[in-house]
């Protein structure tokens, strides 16, 4: 049964092939981690609904894509049609980071004029040796790239994964709130469903609210 939402955001999930995009969805929606996973050929899709402030439900549509440049074209359309998205790169190998400003500027030449509001994401924090990338350089590109934040990733031990997808729905509800998203008749990206229920103020009269 589908549950009643007051939001729906599309979210994409990018990177270099073998970073560990489905392991990052797999283990958030299904608290589940499968080191022999193999990469989706072309895109992986699943629904998530998060609450949020009291009463708001935010429906997240998560797709993760392929790295290979042959499914590159496949997940253009699923780019365009998210309002967020989780860039991923492997801390233990450089040239995954190194692409993430490519990866970053496609993303928004394809989806203008919407809007994509990014937050990057390190994974494999849990090495203890073979890291490639310091944090701080991390933190220092997602600030340059005006990303809403940079965070380190295992899905393995089950770090960050959850608060990953709740930052970057954070960031972006917070951003709607404050008149920064817009909504479009013509895009999938950013909807907004029922409205917003409010609990009634707490008074003594508040049992004659409807006498006029």
């Amino acid at each position: 049964m589908d549950v009643p939402w007051n939001f729906r955001f599309g979210i994409v999930i990018l990177g270099d092939s073998a970073v560990g995009k489905s392991s990052l969805l797999h283990r958030f929606t299904e608290g589940t981690f499968d080191e022999s996973r193999q990469s989706p050929l072309g895109i992986d899709f699943k629904v998530y609904n998060m609450n949020f402030d009291p009463n708001v439900v935010i429906k997240l549509l998560l797709w993760d894509t392929a790295g290979q440049e042959r499914f590159r074209s496949i997940c253009k359309s699923y780019m365009r049609n998210s309002v967020g998205c989780i860039l991923m790169f492997d801390v233990s190998q450089r040239q995954t980071f190194d692409r993430v400003d490519s990866w970053h500027q496609e993303v928004l030449d394809y989806v203008k004029p919407n809007p994509m509001f990014f937050l990057l994401v390190g994974h494999k924090s849990d090495l203890a040796v073979g890291r490639q990338v310091r944090k701080s350089e991390g933190e220092a590109l997602a600030k340059k790239l005006n990303m809403l934040a940079y965070l380190e990733v295992s899905t393995k031990e089950n770090i960050n994964v959850s608060e990953s997808f709740e930052t970057l729905t954070r960031g972006i509800y917070n951003l709607y709130k404050k008149g920064k998203v817009p909504t479009r008749d013509n895009w999938q990206g950013f909807t907004v469903g029922a409205a917003i229920k409010k609990d009634p103020p707490v008074t003594k009269k508040s049992a004659c609210c409807n006498c006029g």
